[in-house]
């Protein structure tokens, strides 16, 4: 006699089940079962992985889920009569009955979820029983729960009706082997003696959570996460006393002994199950093709009739590249995805939807003629093989981008398109990492906040893809493991974290992930709402519902395409021009001049402080150094950058690792920087097919040292077989290295540099328009919006303070073809100011003409929500300054503007007039505004920093920044100051917030924002314990610090910090600059030292041209330049003679 588990538990029964699908299958067979069940609560989110690997391990795999039955209707939902429910089991036999399970689960959410449960009912199961056997289910089953109230009749009824539905010997009663819940052990009996009476077969099950024994109490923790409890609430069900391991056969069968039909039976129910689902077999949406045409055909159609528009002349190179595409395409059995994409990036275009593809799709000629992708494959040289090849197993993956405000019409147009049931997004699993998972336990255990999160902050940050571990962290932080071996709350709060840890807590939706099938998604994946939405998602998450047979389609938002979609709208209302962003001249000489100045702040891929460091130096000149800097400004290739710079500006020192490299490597001057160069230096020295070749490419990036050696074997072999000289490999190998663990793939930095070339040159050529467009795209983040602020001031543009009579709801260019740029704030901004009132102050502008005064506005705006609040806001905000009147004044008065307001309404109401109406006499026709102070220039910024989040008419610094000269160094520069250097910085306090440190002592993470952005402080105990009572949000400081040595950490170590008041800034700014000059002075002393005195100007337009002076004249003195008053200390130096000042002197004309 043997056993088999049928009712079975994954962490896909979210927060209620312990045990991982791996872990669970291997165990399984480790304690002899040639079968196990999945009967997750009523979804089926881990079928196709526990299939899979079933099949890995050998052993049957029983596919089902744990049904929710609705009292009644599943469409019945009300509070009181539905709130309760009954569990069944549904296993699925055959093929058939899988098909039925995935249609059964996904009318449960979408039709029948109710307070938390997707619920089935009697008709809807018979609808679908075909293929599937039932279990009576736990002891919240129906039969159960009737048998436990001794309604022995009932029980009897209701059994034969679930025989009925499901068909003869398909329906079993569950006697489960749990004797410690309450009342099961009577149950059990009455159903033995129900199984008699009617001849319905029974089962023995156990509600099977976890592994071993002792996990119980990891998942009474995990329950207690579910609902929000501690372990010691005494009002709850306690988990922990109840068995729901994953026990052996002998252990199950040695208690039922007495009943062997019931054990043998659940053998016999294994046995009869055969279910064969075709994995990795992909359907396609169901395209539109013409009359008797198939889909290659009409692929190859569309294909030679577009390619024409890109290539006139359309020669061999290009006839033959597309025919050779479209064989393999064919071949694969890919045509009908081709056309779908093609559509739907179609749709995009012809309806201003900004698009861009990312990855190898952009190798693809066939993509670029049919408008798919943005990138020529011949002009950038990217291979289609790295896309495609007659090698690759895995299907097509063309990753499309779409302005993220826009992304919903996207899945809105294929979804109409293709048929609501067709079209879903892809789910994804929140599952618990190391430190949440600490954080969750330590919650439930009821221990205090602060102390789980001191244990979880001990655990080191993981690195993308390799993420941390518990047992990792105990391993490798030594502070963790000294806790954890000598602290009792410590031990049990991360031994009980390590059994939760990585368990799925929560659905969620794929960034991109969209599939369309050609019959009802159903036939392919089980579906269901978002949690807490109505949008539809695959209960598969993305590699299992490609496995199932329905392919991922990349509907990704990206805020870039929506920034430069709204550019060219607004371009195209206030010029009238038409921007079209997908055939941009490449060699705008505007475009690269503002990229060569480091001028990139909202530039694509290209605003990072590091980056702009870099292209400072380099000075691109064509796109191909755009796509370049794409690709090394990663870790790794990095290092590589100052090559790439060198070999750019001095072509005799570009040399390549071999002759046949040449064509290759011609574009990134000789240095393997893209995935593809290591590919095609594998398949054109070593022999690689081009499996092969991405094998490799994947084993490099996978960093593990035995596949690294692995293939490091095989590409030397492999070029000496080809009679390459083991130098020139052992060389080749060294440049591999440190690119093929992070490279870009090409045609993805080529997409990439696209995209960041087409917002550059929006920024460059309608510098109102794109910042317009991003203030537009950041709105909602303050700290984004002052930076973009400041920004615009250097570029010349003013952005103002809201205005009733110029703004519109959002951010808003207001400056006509050759006035300086403005761009006035949104009304939306202001907070207190709700979106209704907003777009009623607006419409009625729109609709009747500007308003003349206060009073006009406050009779045509008559709307209830332009209340006290509302009115407030807009006074303090400035929105109501086109009236020309004291924004201090108004407030004074906001009870007689009011009462006008009031009264205008009350007129509106009643249509009705004064006593006078009809004559010229009026008594209210104007607000009585009574004499009142004025705002002052600090109330009118507390104002604004209050209900804009930023200062717009000037900023609390600025009275004092004349004070300082020279002697501040800005936010914005604080990145390009040399590391571990002193620095006087000045601003406001934006935020403060203690810190208690290991030690016990306290410290200060403060926020201080000056007019070109923000940078956090960090305020050590000692320092704190001096400056105590200076961090005050709000106050205006200045600040003496350092800068941290380790590159890209922007944020300053305070030293020593000054209040200022009027009355003392003098006096500090003195100090300061005193401190600042003789410090200047004194590292001049020390050394020798040159310095030119130059504008602004001279230094902008001739920095490069002084760069290569300073080259031919090495030596030992360092360079400084006075710039306008103050003194700027260089890293470059020189030899110091007549002839570097002679040449100096005759570039800058200096006299």
């Amino acid at each position: 006699m043997n056993f088999t588990h049928l009712h079975v538990h994954s962490h896909y029964s979210l927060l209620d089940g312990l045990v991982k699908i791996k872990p669970l299958v291997k165990t399984a067979k480790e304690r002899g079962f040639s079968a196990l069940a999945l009967t997750d609560n009523g979804s089926m989110y881990g079928a196709i992985e526990f299939y899979k690997v079933c099949q890995a391990e050998g052993i049957k795999p029983i596919i089902g889920f744990k049904a929710y039955i609705a009292p009644r209707k599943l469409t019945d939902k009300d509070l009181e009569k539905d709130k309760e429910w009954y569990t069944l089991i549904l296993l699925a036999e055959n093929f058939d009955g899988y098909r039925n399970l995935m249609k059964l689960s996904s009318i449960g959410h979408l039709d029948g979820f109710f307070n938390g449960k997707p619920r089935l009912d009697k008709e809807t199961l018979k609808t679908y029983a075909d293929g599937i056997i039932a279990l009576s289910g736990d002891i919240q089953g129906e039969v159960q729960q009737l048998l436990k109230a001794n309604k022995i009749e009932d029980a009897k009824k209701t059994a034969k009706e679930y025989e009925e539905i499901f068909g003869k010997n398909d329906f079993y009663l569950e006697l489960q082997d749990h004797p410690a819940i309450e009342g099961q052990i009577d149950v059990n009996t009455k159903l033995i003696a129900l199984s008699e009476a009617t001849g319905i077969p029974k089962v023995v099950t156990r509600d099977v959570h976890y592994l071993h024994q002792d996990d119980a109490e990891a998942q009474d923790v995990l329950r207690c996460i579910s609902g929000g409890l501690r372990v010691d609430m005494g009002n709850r069900e306690d988990f922990r006393h109840v068995d729901r391991s994953l026990n052996t056969a002998e252990d199950i069968m040695s208690r039922f002994r007495h009943v062997p039909d019931a054990i043998e039976n659940t053998v016999k129910i294994a046995e009869r199950v055969n279910i064969e689902i075709e994995l990795d077999q992909w359907h396609f949406a169901p395209v539109d093709l013409p009359p008797n045409k198939t889909s290659d055909e009409t692929l190859r159609d569309e294909a030679f009739a577009c390619a024409p528009h890109f290539y006139p002349e359309m020669g061999d190179e290009i006839t033959d590249r597309i025919e050779y595409e479209l064989e393999i395409i064919k071949e694969k059995g890919y045509s009908p995805y081709f056309i779908c994409v093609a559509d739907y990036v179609r749709y995009a275009k012809d309806n201003g939807i900004v698009e861009s593809t990312r990855g190898s799709a952009a190798g693809s000629l066939v993509s670029y003629v049919l408008g798919i992708t943005t990138v020529d494959p011949i002009r950038f040289k990217l291979p289609f093989e790295r896309f495609l090849n007659p090698f690759r197993p895995s299907p097509p993956d063309v990753d499309t981008d779409f302005a993220d405000d826009r992304r919903d019409d996207m899945i809105a147009y294929v979804t109409k398109k293709y048929g609501a049931d067709k079209v879903a997004q892809i789910i994804t699993f929140g599952t618990m990492a190391a430190r949440a998972a600490v954080r969750d336990v330590g919650r439930a255990l009821g221990l205090s906040y602060s102390f789980c999160d001191q244990v979880a902050k001990l655990i080191p940050q993981g690195a993308q893809g390799f993420p941390m571990t518990i047992e990792r962290a105990l391993k490798e932080e030594p502070d963790l493991k000294k806790l954890f071996d000598s602290n009792d709350d410590v031990h049990r709060l991360l031994t009980l974290a390590q059994k939760v840890e990585g368990c799925a807590r929560h659905t969620s939706i794929h960034a991109a992930g969209v599939v369309i099938s050609p019959t009802p998604l159903v036939d392919f994946t089980p579906v269901q709402r978002e949690s807490g939405g109505d949008r539809i998602l695959t209960q598969y998450s993305m590699y299992d519902v490609e496995a199932a047979g329905v392919l991922k389609n990349d509907f990704l938002g990206i805020r870039n395409l929506s920034i430069l979609g709204k550019a060219v709208e607004i371009v195209q209302k206030t010029t009238g021009e038409e921007v079209d962003i997908y055939h941009l001249p490449l060699d705008d000489t505007k475009t690269f001049d503002m990229i060569s100045r480091g001028e990139t702040m909202g530039v694509f891929q290209f605003g990072s402080s590091g980056m702009i460091r870099w292209i400072k130096e380099l000075r691109p000149t064509n796109i191909d150094d755009i796509m370049a800097m794409v690709a090394l400004y990663r870790p790794g290739p990095m290092d590589f950058i100052p090559e790439y710079i060198k070999r750019a500006h001095d072509p005799s020192t570009i040399d390549y690792p071999h002759p046949d490299l040449e064509e290759t490597l011609e574009k990134s001057l000789g240095l393997l920087i893209y995935q593809d160069d290591v590919m095609l230096t594998a398949i054109k020295l070593a022999g690689y097919d081009w499996l092969e070749a991405d094998k490799f490419r994947k084993a490099m990036g996978k960093k593990i040292p035995e596949l690294m050696k692995e293939q490091e074997k095989k590409f030397k072999d492999g070029c000496i077989a080809n009679h390459h000289p083991r130098e020139l490999v052992n060389d080749l190998w060294e440049r591999i290295k440190p690119f093929a663990t992070y490279a870009f793939n090409k045609a993805h930095a080529a997409s990439y540099g696209i995209v960041a070339y087409q917002t550059a040159y929006m920024k460059a050529n309608y510098p109102v328009q794109y910042m317009t467009a991003i203030l537009q795209a950041e709105a909602s983040d303050i700290e984004k919006v002052a930076a973009i602020v400041h920004e615009g001031s250097r570029m010349g543009i003013t952005v103002l303070p809201p205005d009733v009579n110029e703004s519109f709801k959002n951010f808003a260019m207001t400056s006509k073809a050759g006035e300086p740029g403005k761009i006035r704030f949104g009304l939306t901004a202001i907070k207190n100011v709700g979106e209704h009132i907003c777009d009623m102050i607006y419409r009625e502008r729109k609709e009747h003409g500007q308003y003349t005064s206060l009073e006009n506005f406050l009779e045509r705006v008559t709307d209830k929500d332009l209340n006290k609040k509302s009115l407030e806001s807009l006074i303090q905000a400035g929105a109501l300054d086109c009236f020309h009147q004291d924004r201090g004044v108004l407030l004074a008065n906001i009870e007689n503007i009011l009462f006008y307001s009031k009264h205008q309404k009350e007129q509106g109401v009643t249509n009705q007039g004064s006593l006078f109406a009809g004559t010229t006499i009026s008594l209210d026709d104007s607000v009585v505004l009574k004499d009142a102070p004025v705002a002052t220039m600090d109330d009118k910024l507390l104002w604004e920093k209050t209900l804009l989040g930023i200062y717009v008419s000037s900023h609390p610094f600025a009275k004092y920044e004349h004070l300082f000269r020279n002697a501040l160094t800005a936010m914005s520069d604080i990145e390009h100051v040399q590391r571990d250097e002193w620095v006087i910085t000045g601003g406001v306090i934006d935020a403060a917030q203690k810190k208690i440190t290991k030690k016990g002592g306290v410290m200060m993470f403060v926020t201080i924002q000056d007019n070109t952005g923000s940078m956090e402080y960090l305020v050590f105990p000692k320092t704190f314990e001096k400056t105590k009572d200076m961090w005050v949000v709000g106050n205006v400081v200045v600040v003496v610090g350092k800068t941290p040595r380790e590159e890209g950490d922007n944020k300053i170590f305070v030293e020593n910090v000054y209040l200022l008041t009027p009355e003392n800034a003098a006096s500090v700014a003195g100090q300061v600059s005193l401190g600042t000059h003789v410090e200047r002075a004194a590292k001049k002393e020390a050394e020798k030292y040159v310095t030119i005195p130059v504008s602004k100007e001279q230094l902008k337009n001739s920095a490069g041209a002084l760069k290569e002076l300073f080259a031919a004249h090495p030596g030992d003195a360092r360079v400084y330049f006075e710039v306008e008053g103050q003194s700027v200390r260089t890293e470059t130096f020189v030899h110091e003679g007549e002839a570097l000042e002679q040449a100096i002197s005759g570039l800058l004309e200096i006299r």
